[in-house]
């Protein structure tokens, strides 16, 4: 028999003992042993702390951004591989697609994010503040890496996505991992490490994987490790008590399963195409992954008068959900994880019985193709009812975790948003209605017991990612009994991985701790016109201190005249009394354009490719004919560009295969008074020397 092998200090080591026996979920067959007896878990922690942790640290976000794009492209090349163990689970092609490639796409998804962030170890966090009126003290706020590990422990649902999914986040963040699978579908994880390990792509301790118990590991976090739980919420509690945890004031950020629900909104009736679009909902939550996902429906609300349609509705689209083998193209719904698992479902639909009744489905009997019901893991779809939800509140507080729903009756939104409440806080829920107004009020009254809420209707159901699906770039995660968390969330998810700290100094000394411009630091002079210069010979602080331009009332005119903006302020014969302006006032984008008639050194080719973007563009003071506006022009922060990756050569463009970055420039206005009239940041491409 196989013995899963744990991927720690460097090595694959097998654990001692016999472990726990891991079946195939489908034929019920042996797959492997699982145990972590005798490793040593101070020793791993302290691994990843020493070896990883500087590795990583060492790196750049775009650097760790490439790294994980450079991961995800080598794992699509062994799809096969991981397909293939990812049947005995249980799961359908469908079910590992979101496993395998929604994982291997959240790498990409996290991989792109480096663009926003610097090319540097830390980053500045919002915005800078000024703190004194002569303009000598700043403060601003900066993140840097954590200096201790990540350690995730998993659900079983989802072996690939759930680890891939929190990994990359930690990696752009410059922090190590170490990754334990849940138990019992962890046969998959570890075909996945193996191949990340074989790809070298990681630093070595970045990552470390642990098959099996998690033992003692988490007596021995410090203050700087993070700690991830996925799975039920009564197991989340338990670790979050772990007495290191809570002295050392070790993050945990819990994502537990919840009572999800979806509601039918009040305006949609059967001959609505919202109809048929919420019970395709319904029945895709409650087959996919055979009802295994922590996002999953388990409560359904429907207006009182259309109860009975609506269940029979479903319980027509679940009958047509063919169950089996998940190797057989018929087959659109495998089996759950485990008898283990199939045995605690049934238990926890005999307490949902106390209050409801099953109108579709079985406890006792499934149909299956190509498999053995009593062998496998199957289970037949359960639709149960409950009639009176506020009465009866085991709807609200028992999850069976598998192919199971129940569907209850409201009157009003204001009583549907009353029991989305009562599950004490979900991942997600899912109003279905083409009426705004509905959608507004659910959304505003259940917005704060629920992590996400998707507003689904004929609009967009055709490109919409669904009820159950999270997306890297938005959080994961939920309130009360989904644990209070948040996973992913783009630039948000990043950030929990970093420590942030307040930065106080002069704006010349925060510019040279931060290689970013701030705002009144002392400038450098560039020896010549900043836009002659490449990429790479371009400094933080070079700025230059342009000549004088007087503005005039024919100026305007002709301004006006070329942009067609007459707005009464730039007309010269306009009464002015009970207005913001004196007299004639000049358009804001004229000073603008001015200001680049002064920056711009434009007689002859330069690094300077083109202009990519004006950001943070504001007008401060009105500047009337008469004045003299001047231009202060700094090199405030360089950006990496990479090279834009195509799989022909004639899908590239003119100019992708120049070399080159983006540069911010801070541009501020000034007139003849030496006051600010505008301020903006102009964002160029700048070819590189080479």
């Amino acid at each position: 028999m196989y013995k899963l092998e744990n991927y720690i200090t460097g090595k694959w080591i097998s654990g001692n003992g016999e472990g726990q026996l891991l079946f195939n979920a489908v034929t019920g067959e042996p797959v492997a042993l699982a145990t972590t007896k005798g490793l040593d878990f101070k020793n791993i922690l302290e691994y990843g702390r020493n070896i990883g942790g500087p590795g990583l640290h060492r790196m750049t976000f775009h650097q760790r951004g490439n790294m994980l794009k450079a991961l995800a492209l080598y794992l699509r090349n062994h799809l096969d591989k991981f397909y293939k163990i990812s049947y005995q689970t249980g799961a359908t092609k469908a079910d590992s697609w979101v496993d395998i490639e929604g994982g291997i796409g959240n790498l990409f998804a996290n991989a792109s994010l480096r663009r926003k962030f610097p090319d540097e170890i830390f980053c500045i966090d919002g915005d800078s503040h000024n703190l004194s009126k002569n303009n000598t003290f700043m403060g601003t706020h900066i993140l840097v890496p954590k200096e201790g590990v990540a350690i995730h422990i998993n659900a079983f649902n989802f072996p690939v996505w759930g680890m891939l999914e929190k990994i990359a986040v930690n990696l752009l963040a410059g922090m190590p991992c170490i990754v334990k699978p849940a138990t019992v579908t962890s046969y998959l994880t570890e075909a996945v490490v193996k191949e990340i390990i074989a790809s070298k792509i990681l630093p070595e301790g970045s990552l470390q994987l642990i098959c099996g118990s998690a033992g003692d590991l988490l007596n021995y976090v410090t203050s700087q490790d993070v700690v991830t739980f996925t799975g039920s919420a009564s197991t989340g509690l338990m670790l979050k008590k772990t007495p290191a945890i809570l002295d050392n004031n070790v993050p945990f950020n819990m994502e537990a399963d919840s009572l999800n629900c979806i509601v039918l909104g009040e305006d949609v009736t059967p001959d609505k195409p919202e109809w048929e679009i919420f019970v395709k909902e319904v029945r895709k939550e409650m087959t996919l992954k055979a009802g295994q996902r922590c996002t999953g429906v388990r409560r359904i609300f429907v207006p009182a008068n259309r109860m009975e349609d609506m269940w029979k509705a479903i319980a027509a689209s679940l009958a047509q959900t063919t169950i089996g083998n998940p190797l057989n193209e018929k087959v659109r719904m495998g089996s759950l994880a485990g008898r283990g698992q199939k045995s605690e479902v049934r238990g926890q639909i005999e307490k949902l019985l106390a209050s409801s009744q099953i109108v579709y489905g079985s406890l006792d009997s499934v149909q299956v193709i190509d498999a053995d019901a009593d062998k496998g893991a199957f289970m037949s779809p359960v639709l149960l009812m409950n009639e009176k939800p506020f009465e009866a509140k085991e709807a609200h507080e028992v999850e069976a975790f598998g192919p199971v729903s129940t569907i209850m009756p409201y009157k009003t939104t204001e009583e549907v948003i009353a029991l989305s409440k009562l599950g004490k806080g979900s991942l997600v829920t899912t109003i279905v209605t083409a009426d705004h107004v509905t959608a507004k009020q659910y959304v505003l009254g259940a917005a704060s017991h629920h992590g996400r809420i998707l507003v689904l209707n004929n609009e967009c159901a055709k490109e919409n990612t669904g009820h159950g699906s999270p997306l890297p770039l938005l959080v994961h995660g939920g309130p009360g009994r989904a644990g209070g968390g948040e996973e992913m969330g783009g630039l948000r998810g990043v950030k929990h991985y970093l420590q942030r700290t307040a930065l106080q100094g002069s704006p010349t000394t925060i510019t040279a701790i931060t290689n970013v411009y701030q705002q009144n630091a002392n400038g450098k002079d560039p020896g010549k016109h900043p836009f002659k210069k490449y990429f790479e010979e371009l400094e933080i602080g070079d700025q230059v201190i342009t000549e004088k331009r007087a503005i005039t009332s024919e100026d305007i005119d002709r301004f006006a005249d070329l942009s067609g903006d007459h707005f009464y302020a730039h007309i010269k014969t306009t009464d002015f009394t009970g207005t913001m302006f004196e007299q004639q006032v000049a358009h804001g984008y004229f000073i603008m354009s001015i200001a680049a008639g002064l920056f711009v050194d434009s007689y002859e080719k330069n690094p300077v490719l083109l202009n990519y973007g004006i950001d943070e563009l504001r007008f401060t003071k009105p500047v009337y004919p008469g004045a003299e506006i001047h231009i202060r022009f700094t090199c405030k922060e360089k950006l990496p560009n990479d090279k834009r990756v195509v799989e022909k050569p004639e899908d590239l463009k003119r100019g992708d295969d120049i070399d080159k970055g983006i540069v911010k420039w801070l541009v501020e206005f000034f007139d003849e008074t030496n006051e600010i009239t505008g301020v903006a940041i102009i964002l160029t491409m700048v070819a590189r020397k080479g």
